[in-house]
């Protein structure tokens, strides 16, 4: 698979997890989310997969979300690492915030899996 076809897969499964209704099929989350996945949120604050599989099946489907400047670097054949801006929009106050993410996804049973993920605060 060539770089630029990687870096839009990994885009859209990046907003699939954003904006997917999880709750309709909630063993789905695993073709995504390795067994070993860990989160750092913009608090600093370290979170379990099922953390975020709780926060996936109760986050609020109205917001929207955006990536900015989306580019993946090849870590190996098998790994990538995702770096892009994350915008939050809300309906109809339009708030806006922003975020920097980091996540690495990984090339496992045919399939590509994040196995980390990070927020940081946008200055």
């Amino acid at each position: 698979m060539k770089s630029r076809d990687i870096t839009e897969c990994i885009q859209q499964l990046e907003l699939k997890l954003l904006h997917h209704d999880w709750t309709e099929n909630p063993e789905s989350i695993d073709q995504l989310l390795s067994a070993y996945f860990e989160e750092i949120d913009t608090n600093g604050i370290a979170h379990s997969r099922n953390d975020v599989i709780q926060w996936l099946l109760h986050k609020d489907k109205t917001i929207r979300w955006f990536l900015v400047n989306f580019r993946i670097k090849l870590l190996t054949h098998d790994c990538v690492l995702a770096i892009y801006t994350a915008s939050k929009h809300h309906d109809p106050a339009y708030i806006r915030n922003e975020s920097i993410r980091s996540s690495i996804w990984q090339y496992q049973d045919q399939q590509w899996k994040m196995t980390f993920h990070q927020a940081s605060r946008k200055s």
